[in-house]
């Protein structure tokens, strides 16, 4: 094999990297922020303010709040805006990634409508994902206690867009897969992917429901179990938005010099 020669006789600075960060770790970060903050929310809430916490329109027995309450008291309040604010700034960037990483998978010598279905589903992605990030901001910074009309409205916005996204990312996924006829290597990401679907689904019907149950007949326990289905969504959404790590197991965020042209 021979030497190969300059192709240009420009010459390239070195790039100097300044940060250098895991995206896998900061997938990670991103997800503990509203994580930890429920925990503590919930804790505090139950042991400090239960009776300000269990307050609803009904007056019936209940013993588990809503994350709505017991994020929408104070000083739990600062602490849950404080963690998302943390936590939406990296969710664009990851959403940002998460396009462009599968857009360079797609095989360019597939069929090209099978090229497109992909890009298309990927884009559907992108700006579901996006409007999810958006109303997940709004139901945080506009509480239940403050407006709760708009408050209702962003929180069934943020539910439906956060399906819908997951639908969409699932068949993203699997449109690029058929791209490279390499199922395997999406296999795994596409089980969990469909397995926290169904359960967010199933737990979606639950807390409408219920939901229902306790608005109009006031049953006892009925927003109990519409708080503990908000709870499993909640917690769905997040092991959800977690499984990016299977897709970014060595990349990592930099922040670096790029390298420049000396002659210009």
């Amino acid at each position: 094999m021979g030497l190969e020669g300059p192709k240009s006789n420009a010459v390239m600075e070195h790039s100097v990297v300044h940060i250098m960060l895991s995206f896998k770790r900061l997938c990670i970060i991103t997800i503990a922020c509203p994580v930890v903050a429920i925990l503590v929310c919930l804790m505090t809430a139950v042991t400090f303010q239960a009776d300000d916490v269990h307050e609803t329109h009904c007056r019936v027995y209940n013993i588990i709040p809503s994350i709505s309450a017991i994020t929408g008291v104070s000083p739990q309040r600062y602490l849950w805006r404080i963690s998302v604010a943390l936590h939406i700034g990296p969710r664009f960037i990851i959403a940002a990634v998460y396009k462009a990483y599968h857009e360079k998978t797609i095989n360019p010598t597939a069929d090209l409508n099978v090229q497109n279905a992909a890009r298309k589903w990927l884009n559907i992605t992108f700006w579901l994902d996006i409007i999810e990030i958006a109303s997940l901001c709004g139901v945080t910074y506009i509480s239940n206690l403050e407006n709760y009309p708009i408050h209702e409205k962003l929180f069934i916005t943020f539910m439906i867009s956060s399906l819908t996204h997951m639908l969409a990312s699932i068949v993203a996924t699997k449109k690029v897969a058929d791209t490279s006829n390499k199922y395997e290597n999406f296999k795994k990401t596409i089980t969990i992917k469909s397995i926290i679907f169904i359960i967010s689904i199933i737990s979606t019907v639950g807390l409408v429901g219920f939901f229902l149950e306790h608005r109009y007949l006031c049953h006892d326990m009925a927003f109990s179990w519409f708080a503990f289905c908000e709870y499993v969504v909640a917690s769905a959404n997040m092991a959800f938005h977690i499984t990016v790590i299977f897709d970014f197991p060595t990349e990592y965020l930099v922040v670096a010099k790029g390298l420049k042209d000396k002659h210009n």
